[in-house]
């Protein structure tokens, strides 16, 4: 009953106390085998792991920050650590974990494979801590990812909230969404469902959700609190901060994304290394979530929260695809130098196509601007949500102040 835990570490001072909780509250300690990229800077002094590298546990990366290529390129390598173990525990580096947690998950499992759930994965965006407030920062209940929005490059974005009702579950629940900071299942999803080296950071989820799908996991969130993730990432730095180049990096992931699913219909050309199963398709995986990639489109049972699979009650296919709408949703961030003035009455707020043609239009409100300039990171964040057939091709923002008019037009591209 050994567990292989994978963590992909990038100069994380929570590293070490994330290893100490996983070892301090373990039912069965001895049965746990660590892979660990350890992406460090010379200068951090907080994340060495010389302590453990004699400890047969732990197999360990020690890559310099400058070779990493980041967070799916340093989870693929921790991947080819696999050797076996009955189990495995993806995880980020900054995490705590419940008495017992070992245990508990398992148990999930092995009850979930009673009720027929042949690959079952327990997953999901799982409750907060904070490290400088601990314990008594923890959120002691559970979370469950719902459905929020596509991003303009074409990723499904998803949000955490409370599981409802679980205070009278005894079972974890279903999830349509996968989170890279907390997967447990079978020991073999390490070889089945690698990481794609070449995703940069976003992409990664969605991508995997379908994946595991296909090769024939049944993915679920967990019904009680086991494992907390701290999820401000302060006083960490980050890959992109260190990197020149992740834009480039990054613009190529969500190209790579796009094709490998087929939003807005384009099409991966190749050999596909880390791609899908044979079990089930990505039109499974559409009628189970009620998200469809071709045109960035969701059924009302998903936005609903309702917990999938989705119900098929249709006579044909081109019925199916009549019951999803195409929802556009964005936020807008605009630094507060670019709108100086404190007399704004108003501000248009539109989105258009390649053509020019306004496609959706809701003006910025006074009370709106006023609370917008009063935030404290220095950005206006404006949300807007429509239904559309088509994609926009960029926003449109322009402010009319009461003693200078209009003022300078501010544009985007989506």
């Amino acid at each position: 009953m050994t567990i292989f835990i994978q963590i992909a570490s990038y100069r994380d001072p929570q590293l070490i106390p994330t290893i100490k909780s996983i070892l301090k509250n373990a039912k069965h300690p001895e049965n746990l085998r660590f892979g660990i990229a350890r992406q460090y800077h010379n200068d951090d002094n907080f994340d060495n792991l010389d302590d453990y590298k004699n400890d047969s546990r732990f197999r360990i990366l020690d890559i310099p920050y400058e070779m990493s290529n980041g967070v799916c390129w340093a989870r693929n390598q921790v991947q080819q650590l696999y050797s076996g173990e009955t189990y495995t525990l993806q995880i980020d580096s900054h995490m705590r974990f419940e008495k017992n947690w070992d245990e508990e998950l398992i148990k999930m499992l092995i009850d979930l494979q009673s009720k027929g759930y042949k690959k079952p994965l327990l997953t999901g965006y799982v409750s907060s801590f904070d490290p400088d407030n601990d314990p008594n920062g923890r959120v002691n209940e559970p979370w469950r990812m719902a459905f929020d929005r596509f991003t303009p490059e074409g990723v499904v974005f998803f949000l955490p909230e409370i599981i409802p009702g679980w205070k009278e579950l005894n079972e974890p629940v279903r999830s349509r969404f996968y989170s890279a900071h907390f997967c447990f299942t079978l020991g073999q999803f390490s070889i089945e469902v690698q990481h794609d080296p070449e995703y940069y950071f976003h992409g990664e989820e969605i991508s995997i959700a379908v994946r595991a799908f296909t090769h024939g996991y049944d993915l679920f969130h967990p019904h009680k609190v086991l494992v907390w993730h701290e999820y401000t990432r302060k006083g960490r730095t980050k890959q992109w901060d260190d990197d020149i180049t992740w834009h480039v990096k990054n613009i190529s992931s969500h190209s790579k994304n796009r094709k490998v699913l087929g939003v807005d219909n384009e099409k991966y050309e190749g050999v596909l290394k880390y791609g899908f199963g044979k079990e089930r398709t990505i039109t499974d995986y559409e009628k189970y979530s009620g998200i469809r990639f071709d045109n960035r489109s969701v059924q009302q049972y998903t936005l609903d929260k309702n917990y999938p699979p989705n119900p098929y009650g249709f006579n044909n296919d081109k019925e199916w695809k009549e019951s999803f709408s195409t929802i556009f949703k964005h936020c807008i961030d605009i630094t507060h130098q670019l709108v100086p003035e404190d007399d704004y009455e108003f501000w248009v707020v539109a989105f258009h196509n390649s053509n020019d043609e306004t496609l959706f239009r809701k003006d910025a409100t006074e009370s709106e601007i006023k609370n917008m300039k009063n935030d404290k990171d220095g950005y206006c964040k404006i949300w807007r949500e429509f239904i559309t057939l088509a994609k926009p091709s960029y926003w449109v923002v322009w402010p009319y102040s009461k003693s200078k008019g209009w003022c300078d037009r501010i544009t985007g591209q989506l």
